[in-house]
């Protein structure tokens, strides 16, 4: 997604036509990490194409995915959210337990207020 990003901000930009350096720039100009496989294969996969067209075209692959599929799998995760739940309550318990000996108080452990 990163490079997908660079890429669009570089357009966004005015740079109609970025390279794999352009959107490198972007990139580890704040600390990421460039994938340069990745990065030549967006390039060259959108070389030539117009970027809001590639949008639209996406948009329209969008509207015709079907939301019925999902709904279906939201019970099986629900339930399979309910028996992971067991687990965390144990986990919680455990360090509920913990003795820490008073001296771990927010405001200091004192008794005086």
């Amino acid at each position: 997604m990163r490079h997908v990003a660079a890429y669009l901000l570089l357009v966004l930009g005015g740079n109609t036509k970025p390279t794999v350096e352009d959107v490198t720039k972007v990139i580890t100009a704040v600390g990421g990490e460039v994938d340069a496989d990745r990065l030549a294969t967006l390039v060259k996969e959108l070389e030539g194409k117009d970027i809001a067209e590639v949008i639209a075209e996406g948009q329209k692959k969008l509207a015709t995915v079907s939301v019925g599929a999902s709904s279906a799998a939201a019970p099986a995760a629900g339930a399979a959210g309910a028996a992971a739940a067991p687990a965390k309550e144990e986990k919680k318990e455990e360090e509920e337990e913990a003795d820490l000996g008073g001296g771990m108080d927010m405001f200091g452990g004192g008794s005086d207020y």
